[in-house]
């Protein structure tokens, strides 16, 4: 298949692209904005869209084994759960902690206007590992300060094979947002969670209902640790690069001086963990190695791999009477550190 250089999203409202997802095969492209899911194909004729969500609908992934979407989902009542509800005019609404993985039957987002709860498009596993993390206060040198690791929910998803090899059983694996605040030690890590979610829809999976909050879901087979340094909301979007085996993770840089606050990071996908100490908690942590890092300015708003070897980045915008959207730019490889992909021409 001839892939586009460019896909152009169409206008979405308020809330910026969060994530993109690629069915190569079918000739489709998804759109994570933030409130909706968008489906079209890659030469943006438009398919669908789910909408229903209050929520924040953050880095999604095509699933070639099921066909499905996945992405991370959360509801809180921080800054940035009460923004989105002032969007949607809904500043009165109340919400529950909750964060969950967003699994959408593709195959029948055939129309726009779908809504998440009602028309049984999509449905959602409860993470409660990562409530815990978020609703935990924890001690800094005899400092008090809210979310263990500094944990403000989830953002980046993506599927791949277990850390360590390069191939076989895919994995679920999603990300920590990461609070970016420069005075605690404890955010200088990602976190990354790995699930088995082969069965999720027929298993773990239930409706969305906003108001109330499951009793059961899914545990995590391993949290991962990776010292990147001080981030700004952790990894906005996480993706297996299957050329390499390795695994980008697109931030929003961090702000310690210490650091070199870079936008991309690569985690070294050939290497399984290793056990470390957390330097904030002394725990033994199952660390990942890092392989490197840049300043690649594109990627935290979507990327995704191709079967050509080139990537799909995002890039965002916004029209001031139609509202945001994205451009997805394809791109190759580049050996240069600096800027380790150039765009691909016509």
């Amino acid at each position: 298949m001839h892939l586009p250089t460019t896909i152009f999203s169409g206008h979405h409202g308020a809330n910026h692209c969060q994530g993109i997802a690629i069915d190569e095969k079918n000739g489709y492209i998804y759109f994570s904005f933030t409130t909706k899911l968008v489906k079209c194909r890659l030469d943006g004729t438009p398919i669908g869209s789910v909408d229903g969500l209050i929520g924040h609908l953050g880095c999604i992934d095509f699933n070639e084994q099921d066909g499905r979407v996945s992405g991370s989902l959360e509801f809180k009542n921080d800054r940035i759960g009460r923004g989105i509800l002032k969007t949607l005019h809904l500043e009165d609404t109340v919400l529950t902690n909750a964060f969950y993985c967003a699994v959408f039957d593709a195959d029948k987002i055939d129309r726009e206007g779908l809504d998440a709860a009602r028309d049984g498009i999509m449905r959602v596993v409860y993470l409660p590992e990562v409530v815990a993390d978020y609703e935990a206060e924890v001690l800094q040198k005899t400092t008090p300060y809210p979310h263990k690791y500094a944990c403000s929910g989830i953002d980046g998803t993506a599927f791949g094979p277990a850390f360590g090899q390069t191939d076989g059983k895919q994995f679920l694996h999603i990300c920590y947002g990461i609070y970016g605040d420069t005075a605690r030690e404890d955010n200088d890590y990602q976190v990354i969670l790995r699930f088995d979610a082969a069965d999720w829809w027929h298993t773990l999976a239930t409706p969305l209902t906003h108001h109330t909050v499951p009793q059961d879901g899914a545990t995590s087979l391993d949290k991962y640790f990776v010292y990147t340094g001080n981030t700004t909301y952790g990894v906005q979007n996480l993706l297996y690069d299957k050329q390499t085996g390795d695994w980008l993770a697109a931030v929003y840089p961090g702000k310690k001086p210490q650091f070199p606050n870079y936008t991309m990071f690569v985690i070294d996908g050939h290497v399984a963990p290793e056990k470390a100490t957390h330097n904030a908690y002394g725990e033994t942590i199952k660390a990942l190695r890092l392989k490197g890092g840049s300043y690649f300015p594109l990627g935290a708003t979507g990327m995704a791999t191709t079967s050509t070897g080139c990537y799909y980045f995002s890039q965002e915008g916004h029209d001031e009477e139609k509202g945001q959207y994205t451009t997805v730019h394809l791109y190759q490889k580049n050996d240069a550190q600096d800027m380790p992909f150039l765009p691909v021409s016509e």
